[in-house]
């Protein structure tokens, strides 16, 4: 069987996957047998979840579309300054769901995302498979370090972190899923991933210290776990950290 070829240029972010020889190029890829762009893509250690349009001689298609000899192949992150979803024929949903589930090392993370009112899984003993079903059920997206997970065929919606400091990660994700406009402060318990509703003092005072009783009549409670908090100083101390965290990751334009 002959060889074959195609053409394949990778944009902008997805560099990063890709050894310097071949970032920001035309990329030739060769083969014999049938072969999926998706198979291509991910030969190069690009995980899907990074992709969000693929363009084959001028025209959208789809993962699974068969490589023919000659191809020249655009493959786009997602985009962050306009609607793609006309073009888009590679999910049946879009990446912007701001439902999360974050691998075991990831703890952090999932705190920050809690506190700016962010849906956030996270447990530390969840294995990948266990991640994976978790995602795939409750529509969320996979959060990690680890770029294997990512490139199971179940997962459809993912990112992978670059950075492994969580006040950077928060920036990534907060950019990368364009969650700008979102952002809701505590309104999600921190401990669980509950929601948080207000509550009258005289229904949760018996759980109060005498000096919390005394200063404060503002309390909120979380749904599931019980959790109280209210505006203390531990309030405002967090809440300057996370304006200070988020204060260089301003909406474009």
């Amino acid at each position: 069987m002959p060889e074959k070829k195609a053409f394949l240029r990778f944009y902008e972010e997805l560099n990063h996957f890709l050894p310097k020889e071949k970032r920001k190029t035309v990329v030739e890829h060769n083969f014999y047998t049938s072969c999926t762009i998706k198979d291509a893509i991910e030969s190069y250690g690009i995980p899907n979840t990074e992709v969000d349009l693929i363009i084959k001689n001028g025209e959208p298609v789809h993962f699974q579309y068969l490589l023919k000899d000659r191809d020249r192949i655009a493959v786009y992150p997602k985009f962050e300054s306009f609607d793609i979803s006309s073009l888009n024929v590679l999910r049946d949903t879009p990446l912007r769901s701001v439902n999360f589930i974050l691998d075991v090392h990831l703890g952090r993370l999932a705190r920050y995302l809690r506190l700016c009112g962010f849906d956030a899984y996270y447990q530390n003993t969840l294995e990948d498979q266990k991640i994976i079903d978790i995602a795939e059920n409750e529509n969320r997206i996979i959060l990690t370090r680890d770029i294997g997970i990512l490139k199971n065929s179940r997962v459809t919606h993912g990112y992978w972190l670059r950075s492994d400091n969580p006040k950077i990660q928060l920036k990534e994700v907060i950019k990368r899923f364009d969650l700008y406009d979102k952002i809701n402060l505590f309104t999600m318990c921190t401990v669980c991933n509950g929601k948080l509703k207000k509550v009258r003092k005289e229904t949760i005072q018996e759980y109060l210290l005498p000096g919390t009783k005394s200063y404060y009549n503002e309390f909120y409670q979380c749904i599931n776990c019980k959790k109280i908090y209210w505006k203390g100083s531990h309030y405002y101390h967090m809440k300057k950290e996370i304006k200070k965290i988020l204060k260089k990751t301003e909406k474009p334009g």
